[in-house]
């Protein structure tokens, strides 16, 4: 579980939104709306939010790299 003191689940929750976006494109919505730079491993971070079930993402051969989402299932996994 990831602990409460994590403040950048929620930013990053928020970032996503409904929609299913690149990690680049994450990290463009995280420096816009939040004035947050993301650190240049922004694609490990989501990757241990996606082993605790906390954001699901897969490779899209479309979009050239990985695409990250978030819904009910995952908001469910985060016990505050």
């Amino acid at each position: 579980m990831i602990p409460l003191s994590d403040d950048l689940l929620p930013m990053i929750w928020e970032a996503l939104g409904d929609d299913r976006i690149t990690t680049a494109e994450a990290a463009s919505r995280l420096e816009e709306v939040f004035k947050y730079k993301c650190p240049d491993d922004l694609a490990k971070t989501f990757s241990k939010y996606r082993r605790e079930n906390l954001i699901k993402g897969k490779i899209s051969f479309e979009d050239g790299g990985w695409i990250w989402w978030v819904d009910d299932e995952c908001r469910s996994n985060f016990k505050q």
